[in-house]
């Protein structure tokens, strides 16, 4: 018999471009840079996914096939924004427009051995205002009205503060059971 968690679940949003309240640059002045990953590819998107996720538990896009990955990658009003540090990868934003001017981040998150060097708030600032400009830039897209997220308990600690902080507000919470799996990591045996 497998043991059960209870995992709670926070629905953040933005209603106005004037919402988002950007993060203080690094105190180290460091800045990372951050860029849009411009040509789809489910193999990197795949690793971003799994070094973010693996050890908070980010399971639902594991068994996605080749084919699923570069469909959604392709879809007009999805983007990846990727933070470097010195190079190299450090976490990622991934947006998806919705056609009525929603847009979702759809993940967000760094990667386990750059967590606690403010980028995170960076990230989540470049990548929000960014949500605030893409729709009305895709074909068929009508302009953002609307930004929204969720995070829940299995997410880093500082997850939910960090979209707060950026003026993003609760308008739902939602507690589930759901069965204890452990953390995937990014390859078998990582975590």
């Amino acid at each position: 018999m497998s043991s059960s968690v209870t995992v709670t679940t926070w629905y953040l949003e933005q209603t106005s471009a004037a919402d988002l309240v950007p993060a203080a640059a690094p105190a180290d002045g460091r800045v990372p840079r951050v860029e849009r990953a411009e040509i789809p590819s489910p193999e990197f998107s795949r690793f971003l996914y799994t070094a973010v996720g693996g050890d908070v538990t980010w399971t639902d896009r594991l068994d996605w096939p080749y084919a699923r990955w570069r469909e959604f990658l392709e879809r007009p009003g999805v983007e990846t924004w990727v933070a470097y540090d010195g190079g190299t990868p450090a976490g990622y934003i991934e947006l998806e427009a919705q056609e009525d001017g929603v847009v979702e981040i759809v993940y967000f998150g760094l990667i386990p051995s750059f967590r606690g060097r403010r980028i995170g708030g960076h990230l989540l600032s470049l990548g929000t205002a960014r949500a605030w400009d893409l729709a009305g830039r895709w074909p068929g897209l009508a302009p953002t009205r609307r930004v929204w997220v969720h995070t829940c308990s299995k997410d880093g600690p500082y997850a939910l503060d960090n979209y707060r902080r950026r003026g993003f507000r609760l308008y739902d919470t939602r507690t589930a059971e759901e069965p204890g799996t452990p953390p995937p990591g990014p390859w078998p045996g990582a975590f």
